[in-house]
C-alpha cells in the first residue's frame, strides 16, 4: 500500500509540476493564456524583431523539451485508466509494481519519440513560412484544413482501432500480458503506439491557435480524458469530428463572409 500511494502520489505530482512549468514558461515568454504575446512582449518584439529567433521555439532541442513537457502535462492524465486496469490485474495475472513502472516507461518512450517528430515538423513548418514563431498558422486555409483533417480522422478505422484499445485496455492486457518490468515495458511501448495513433490529431491542432496556448492544451487534455472514459468515451468521438470539420469550414469561410 505504501508503494502504491508513493507511486501514485509521484505520478500526480508530475502532472501538476508539468502544468506549473508550462505556465511559468508561457508567462516567461510574455504570452497570455491563448499563446499570444501580451502588451509588454509585443512592444519588445516591435522594438527588436530579431529577438524572436532566441526563443526556444526556433531551436530543435529546446523545442523537443517543450513538446516533451506538453506530452507529460496532457497525456499523463489520459493514461490513468490504463494504469488502474493494470493494477486490477496485478494479483490474478502476476503483475508487479516494476511492471507498472515499465508500462509507464514504455508510454514515455513512445511519446518522447513523438516529441522528436513533432518538433521537427514544427521547425519545417516555421522555415517554410506556414506557421510563425509561436506556432500559429499564418494561413486560414492551413488552419481550416488542419481542423478538417483531424475532424475527418475521427471517422476512420485507424481512429476506431486505436481508440478501442485506449478506451478498453483490459482486452489488450488479457491477450498480450507479459509479467515483470520488461513485460510492462513491452506492453507500454505497444499501448503507447495506440495512444499516439488515437491522439496525434489533438496535438497538431496546436498549430491552429499556437502551440503555447494553455487554453488549447487544457481543452485538448479534457477531451482526451473524456474520450477514454469507459462510460461515455465511445459517444464523443464522432461528434467531436463533426465539430472540428465545422470549425475548419468556419475558419476558412469567416473572412470570405466579412469580405462579402
Amino acid at each position: 500500500m505504501i508503494w502504491r500511494n508513493t507511486l501514485w502520489g509521484g505520478y500526480f505530482a508530475a502532472i501538476l509540476l508539468s502544468w506549473v512549468l508550462l505556465y511559468s514558461m508561457s508567462t516567461g515568454m510574455g504570452l497570455d493564456l491563448i499563446g499570444r504575446p501580451d502588451a509588454a512582449a509585443e512592444m519588445m518584439r516591435r522594438m527588436d524583431p530579431g529577438m524572436d529567433m532566441y526563443m526556444p521555439m526556433a531551436a530543435f532541442w529546446p523545442l523537443v523539451g517543450m513538446w516533451a513537457l506538453m506530452m507529460a502535462a496532457m497525456m499523463l492524465p489520459t493514461m490513468v485508466p490504463t494504469l488502474t486496469t493494470y493494477e486490477d490485474l496485478m494479483a490474478s495475472a502476476n503483475g508487479s509494481r516494476a511492471g507498472w513502472l515499465g508500462l509507464l516507461a514504455g508510454y514515455g518512450l513512445v511519446w518522447g519519440g513523438f516529441a522528436l517528430l513533432i518538433a521537427g515538423v514544427q521547425l519545417a513548418l516555421l522555415h517554410g513560412g506556414i506557421i510563425d514563431m509561436l506556432g500559429i498558422a499564418r494561413s486560414r486555409w492551413f488552419a481550416g484544413g488542419l481542423l478538417a483533417v483531424v475532424g475527418l480522422f475521427q471517422f476512420t478505422r485507424l481512429k476506431e482501432t486505436c481508440h478501442g484499445v485506449c478506451h478498453s485496455p483490459m482486452g489488450y492486457f488479457l491477450s498480450h500480458w507479459r509479467p515483470g518490468a520488461a513485460g510492462g515495458l513491452r506492453m507500454g511501448l505497444a499501448l503507447g503506439v495506440y495512444c499516439v495513433g488515437c491522439c496525434w490529431g489533438f496535438m497538431v491542432l496546436g498549430f491552429v491557435g499556437g502551440m503555447m496556448s494553455l487554453l488549447w492544451m487544457g481543452l485538448a487534455t479534457v477531451f482526451m480524458v473524456v474520450e477514454k472514459l469507459p462510460q461515455i468515451g465511445h459517444y464523443v468521438v464522432k461528434p467531436m469530428g463533426v465539430l472540428l470539420i465545422l470549425a475548419g469550414m468556419a475558419v476558412v469561410a469567416a473572412p470570405l463572409v466579412m469580405e462579402g
